[in-house]
């Protein structure tokens, strides 16, 4: 069975992509820590991150690199945070968070509620600055 970040790349889930090329997808978290919280994973799926190719698992890197980038000029912050958990959902996925201090990727404290308007705005800011 499809993971639900296989129909997002499909397109049979929409998603507030904030970045693509052929073999990798970034989009907004629906369950933000802060805004600007970006999914980044491979198009093919892969359970565990340390099971891509090694070529894949570079790329993956590289391209997260560059969304992380145009994050840290859009959205207000002093870095970019990252995780890779890899137990939520079963396909690969890098979670990039901007942040101010340590405490805001604690993945245990409660997420933001943003309306369509606010992530669709926080994806164009996102996308502008991608390059």
């Amino acid at each position: 069975m499809a993971s639900i970040f296989s129909k997002i790349v499909t397109g049979e889930i929409p998603c507030h992509k904030v970045a693509e090329n052929e073999n990798y997808l970034a989009f907004l978290d629906i369950n933000p820590l802060a805004k600007g919280h970006t999914l980044v994973i491979p198009k093919k799926e892969t359970d565990y991150i340390f099971n891509l190719g090694k070529n894949e698992y570079s790329g993956l890197w590289v391209f997260a690199q560059k969304v992380a980038r145009a994050i840290d000029a859009a959205i207000p912050c002093k870095r970019v945070g990252v995780a890779v958990l890899g137990l939520e959902v079963p396909h690969a996925h890098i979670h990039l968070v901007p942040i101010n201090g340590i405490y805001d990727i604690d993945f245990s404290k409660p997420k933001l509620t943003l309306t369509a308007s606010e992530f669709s705005e926080i994806a164009a800011a996102i996308r502008a600055c991608y390059r």
